[in-house]
């Protein structure tokens, strides 16, 4: 039995920044509005025709791998996590096997949304432990702004979302005091329509339905979100998968050097920091600058908290994360 950790880590967002103030001139908001409901003062999106879910992700791998030390020939699995993939099918994983020109290696697709960085970590940590594979590369990684509603009617849910994307290569640890301790995952199906895209799906209205009717009105292709009700389910569900974690390690909250949160909302990490009275420094958010990224979050909070120091060796690492699903998780890492 082995550990994994974090070999390497990287991140790369667009450079196209959209302030609050850009969107009040397409959409009736304003900055007082969205900072107030959200904390969120600018995101990235896209430039189209520039970068795709799968390029970011490889931009984010290449930093990352170059990082850690491994070389790309040592790439044995690739895990993707991402709700906007380039195409319906086939997912971004082989893609990147393809881009980075990797080996014939295994690539596992994600879908679990907010959650899905957690997931995907879990994932390849099971890899590692049982000794099937030695290194891993993981991605989180988003194209939100094509596919939002970028009008008044779609503002509640269009201000919150960024593109961006993380990537980390985890390797085999033998020193079990040391990586990801554990991992902890959960999902609540009857929940599933308070946070969804509705279509195209296979099960409800595919792109033929769609075209045929040729409804401006549709709005099921469009993300749809219970505010309220995600919220309050959020705030449950992030402390109850921490303190599972701490639990399972034998910690207490005082022993957390680091929490990095699904960068969700900044109303929600804030309720989680003053639960747990966790200061400033103990807690990294990033959500002011990028939005939402959805499974490209934590790693992008993990790469910048780690590049400015704020982790360091020996320290005690939480991550977690909440969303559509609804699936939430956390990972207990021993830097």
């Amino acid at each position: 039995m082995y550990h994994s950790k974090i070999a390497g880590l990287g991140y790369y967002v667009p450079e196209n920044v959209v302030t609050n103030d850009d969107l009040s001139k397409i959409i009736d908001t304003n900055d007082e509005w969205i900072q107030e409901r959200t904390g969120i003062q600018e995101r990235r999106h896209i430039i189209r025709g520039e970068d795709t879910t799968t390029s970011m992700g490889v931009k984010a791998a290449k930093i990352a791998i170059e990082r850690s030390g491994v070389a790309k020939e040592d790439i044995d699995f690739v895990v993707f996590a991402t709700l906007s993939p380039d195409y319906y099918f086939p997912g971004p994983g082989v893609l990147v096997q393809r881009d980075l020109g990797l080996r014939t290696v295994g690539a596992l697709d994600v879908r679990n949304q907010c959650s899905g960085f957690i997931y995907a970590l879990s994932v390849a940590d099971q890899y590692i432990k049982t000794g099937m594979y030695k290194n891993i590369l993981v991605i989180g990684s988003e194209v939100h702004s094509t596919g939002l509603d970028m009008t008044t009617r779609g503002r509640s849910v269009s201000v919150i979302f960024g593109d961006g994307a993380g990537a980390a290569v985890l390797s085999r640890e033998e020193d079990l005091t040391k990586g990801i301790l554990s991992t902890h995952l959960h999902s609540e199906g009857q929940h599933a329509e308070e946070l969804i895209v509705k279509a195209p799906g296979m099960g409800g209205r595919w792109v033929t339905d769609i075209l045929a009717d040729n409804n401006p009105d549709d709005e099921s292709y469009f993300p749809y979100m219970n505010g309220q009700f995600v919220f309050k389910n959020a705030v449950v569900r992030f402390s109850e998968v921490i303190n599972e974690g701490l639990q399972a390690n034998n910690l207490q909250v005082s022993d957390i050097d680091m929490l990095i949160p699904h960068q969700a909302n900044l109303r929600i990490s804030q309720f989680i920091q003053k639960k747990f009275n966790l200061t400033d420094d103990q807690v990294y958010n990033n959500i002011q600058k990028y939005g939402n990224t959805t499974a490209a979050s934590i790693p992008i909070a993990l790469t910048e908290a780690w590049e400015k120091g704020k982790i360091k060796s020996g320290d005690t690492v939480v991550l977690a994360a909440f969303g559509s699903g609804f699936t939430w998780g956390s990972a207990i890492i021993k830097w």
